[in-house]
């Protein structure tokens, strides 16, 4: 089957050919169809089954006709997190190309009034969270009576955190006469409630069954101790050991996302943190930055990471095992994307051997067990942080005393770096040993580590 096939219109055709696509995946041959007649769709379906153009592709052909009004949006779509909204606005884009509609993003971290100047003028797609969205709401800057098509994506996850309350008034400022598409990745009992009191005689679409992995992921677990410093130690020695272009690593919590993203730079990896407290500038720069391979590794927690389209990552490592079995298959649904192979390795103390055992009964699998290969870590100056290195080479150079350091002094004196307080015994800093350069050691190589350096 083709996108031909399946009713949309010729220029719609012409952009998703333009974007590369040529064949419509399970979702969208089931989805689509139904859209375009108006009746309500409940989808369940896993991230990376195509789901957002399941939807967005259908909804540029029905607003197609239609004119707006000021702060009154045709459509509205409801997103959890501001990477998932910016990346379904970012589709209409693409998909819109043809099509003359006007789209607004209601997201946080984005002034009030370049958002409120283009409510004013009439949207056509209004792609939000549900925070933002009431807060113009309770400004008096938006109307919703005038929605026609509601989309409430990613709804488990909107439960996981919190968002059913607002969701719940959302919905009840539309227009009961309103077409609703409810996508979510799993059914709880509560999400069951919610498309009850939504849907008028949905059509239930399921893409694929509930919580499966895909087959062309590899899935190892990694014995490790409880001692975090030894988790990440053992996590540097697998990413050392196995074929990684780029990776996701999740953690449980946010907290330990920033401690890990700045051991693994500390060590000479490519990385960068993800998660919720991060400003919306700094968490988009850091996506497109992933996307486009500038960094190697992204350090996420699920929140940050769920749902984001990113086509070709070929690891996945759990530095946590997830309490809930259902996290493990969103968060290796990250590889193995399209058609390619992926890896996902999984860190697990004797603590965590229950939850695996959640995620094995789920998955209907066991975890292959594997062991990482104990390499002597790198010296220290091979540990360097890339963009320090930039950095270094961009900055002048220390004066000439300070690079070959007291070596010509009396060894029971100490040697000290520019800027550095604390002195280190030459004794102690085998300052011989260091690249075989002898007594020619530069300063800021014999400088000690600092103990609030994440090991």
């Amino acid at each position: 089957m083709s996108f031909a096939d399946l009713g949309l219109s010729e220029d719609l055709l012409k952009a998703i050919e333009a974007a590369g696509y040529t064949t419509p995946t399970q979702i969208q041959e089931q989805a689509i169809p139904r859209i375009l007649e108006g009746r309500d769709v409940l989808g369940i379906a896993q991230t990376g089954t195509g789901k957002t153009a399941s939807f967005t592709l259908p909804m540029i052909d029905r607003l197609a006709k239609g004119q707006t009004k000021a702060r009154m949006p045709r459509s509205l779509i409801l997103e959890p997190t501001r990477e998932l909204a910016a990346q379904v606005a970012e589709n209409f884009k693409i998909y819109g190309r043809n099509h003359k509609l006007n789209m607004a993003l209601l997201i946080g971290g984005v002034s009030f009034e370049d958002q409120e100047q283009k409510l004013d003028r009439g949207v056509d797609v209004l792609v939000a969270t549900p925070g933002r969205l009431l807060d113009h709401f309770e400004r008096g800057r938006i109307l919703l009576n005038g929605v026609q098509i509601l989309v409430i994506d990613e709804s488990d996850r909107m439960l996981d955190m919190g968002f059913i309350p607002d969701i719940e008034r959302i919905v009840g400022l539309t227009p009961f006469t309103r077409q609703t598409l409810f996508f979510s990745a799993t059914m709880p009992s509560e999400i069951r409630r919610l498309t009850d009191a939504f849907l008028s005689n949905p059509v239930i679409i399921e893409a694929s069954p509930p919580a499966t992995t895909v087959e062309l992921v590899k899935q190892y677990k990694v014995s490790v101790p409880k001692d975090d410093k030894a988790r990440r130690l053992i996590l540097r020695q697998l990413i050392r050991s196995r074929d990684v272009k780029n990776a996701i690593v999740f953690c449980n919590r946010k907290r330990d996302v920033g401690i890990l993203a700045r051991s693994l730079q500390r060590h000479g990896f490519n990385a960068e943190p993800l998660h919720g407290d991060l400003d919306q500038y700094t968490r988009m720069k850091t996506l497109g930055n992933f996307r486009d391979g500038n960094i190697r590794i992204l350090v996420a927690s699920d929140v940050a990471a769920r749902g984001l389209d990113i086509p070709d990552v070929s690891h996945i490592f759990n530095f946590n095992v997830p309490i809930h079995a259902e996290d493990y298959v969103h968060r290796i649904g990250r590889t193995g994307r399209a058609g390619r192979s992926g890896e996902a390795c999984t860190l697990v103390s004797p603590e965590e051997t229950k939850y695996i055992q959640s995620i094995v009964k789920l998955i209907g699998k066991e975890l292959d067990s594997i062991s990482p290969e104990t390499k002597s870590e790198p010296a220290s100056v091979a540990r360097q942080n890339p963009q320090e290195k930039s950095r270094k080479k961009d900055s002048p150079r220390p004066p000439r005393h300070a690079q070959t350091g007291s070596a010509k002094k009396s060894s029971d004196k100490t040697i000290t770096s520019p800027g550095d307080s604390r002195a280190v015994k030459p004794s102690t800093a085998k300052k011989e040993e260091v690249l075989g350069m002898g007594d020619h050691v530069p300063a800021f190589l014999l400088r000690p580590v600092r103990s609030g350096d994440p090991a």
